[in-house]
């Protein structure tokens, strides 16, 4: 038995570093099933960056509206939301697309 593992020593050794670099390719830190966990979550954040990007160009637009030259028709849009104020002989309709049926 000893004679037969000196005789065949390097293919032993070359045996075991295949199976290992096989493993280390498939699942290792740097492998193929680790490589395709990340580019999802690449793919989750480039859209929650985007999502963000349209947030923050919204805001600074409704900023540069309350800041730079007054606009009073933003301004009445804004009372109107938060305080449900209307103007005498208006209704106002609250409508809440929270709730759906099925």
């Amino acid at each position: 038995m000893l004679d037969k593992i000196k005789k065949n020593y390097y293919l032993l050794i070359i045996t075991f570093l295949f199976i290992y670099f096989f493993f280390n390719l498939l699942d290792g830190n740097r492998g193929l099933i680790s490589n395709f966990e990340k580019q999802e979550i690449y793919k989750e954040l480039k859209s929650k960056e985007t999502d963000l990007k349209l947030k923050i160009s919204d805001l600074e637009h409704k900023n540069s509206l309350l800041t730079d030259n007054l606009d009073l028709d933003f301004i009445e849009i804004l009372i109107r939301e938060k305080f449900l104020f209307g103007k005498t002989g208006e209704t106002t309709y609250i409508i809440d697309n929270d709730n759906k049926q099925n």
